[in-house]
């Protein structure tokens, strides 16, 4: 039970994990929630952020499952945009892994401040015309350079990395928001594989409260899933800038 002790901040992780599938589903910033927890539960930065990588894995899986039952899971884009997202992952994650832990804790926060701002200030990304075709990011260097920066903060923190892959394929690659909610997750639950894979290497996974997280975190994206299906665009638009600044503001009063 070893960084569980306290069975209130058990508790506590069970419920921001249900609170960070929903939000993960619909928007982003989940991990925002998560990883403060997990290092209120006497982890360091490094092994907070691993941990963090089982829940987002097992959620990803899950919200992936349920968007295809409701047929808004576009497999057939995923081969060309996972390309660049595993590349820049694995830059990600292994400067994460190696990086010493006075380095990592201003680095986390100073890159999730930056990503909370510039969707802020470019809310616009957001909305593509409402005839616009998907492009693959082998017809957009733009899109292909975003998914691989995306991949690498994602590697790299992981928390508010939903932001980063809406504004790309939202903003370059042109999908509506429904489904690239779908294809943010099923792009996230593939660069957390090869994330969690360096840093488990790394011994930096507390498996117990990752699983903890994990089990409330299902709920979370039962809820979310069903919830994005029922509320129109604009709907969900409106609660991703209210996410955004949500994010914003803890990471500028967590600094």
């Amino acid at each position: 039970m070893e960084y569980l002790s306290d069975p209130w901040l058990a508790a506590a992780l069970l419920g921001a994990g249900v609170l960070a599938g929903f939000i993960n589903t619909l928007a982003g910033g989940g991990g925002l929630l998560i990883l403060p927890l997990l290092m209120l539960t006497g982890m360091g930065a490094a092994l907070a952020n691993g941990t963090m990588r089982v829940a987002v894995l097992i959620q990803s899986a899950e919200a992936v499952r349920q968007f295809n039952k409701r047929g808004t899971m576009p497999f057939a884009a995923l081969p060309a945009i996972l390309v660049p997202s595993l590349l820049g992952t694995l830059v990600g994650a292994v400067a994460a892994a190696f990086l010493p832990e006075t380095i990592l804790k201003p680095v986390l926060l100073t890159t999730l401040v930056v990503v909370a701002l510039l969707m802020v200030l470019r809310p616009a990304q957001m909305s593509p015309g409402p005839d616009a075709i998907p492009l693959s990011p082998n017809a957009s260097l733009s899109g292909w350079l975003g998914l691989f920066l995306a991949g690498a903060y994602g590697g790299f923190v992981q928390a508010g990395v939903g932001f980063v892959l809406l504004a790309v394929l939202v903003g370059q690659l042109q999908y509506d928001l429904l489904r690239s909610n779908a294809l943010k997750l099923a792009i996230t639950g593939s660069f957390t594989v090869l994330a969690l894979g360096i840093f488990v290497a790394r011994d930096q996974v507390a498996w117990l409260p990752g699983l903890v997280v994990a089990l409330g975190s299902l709920l979370g994206v039962r809820l979310g899933v069903g919830f994005a299906h029922k509320v129109s665009p604009r709907v969900l638009k409106r609660i991703l800038l209210v996410m955004v600044l949500a994010v914003c503001l803890a990471a500028a009063i967590k600094g």
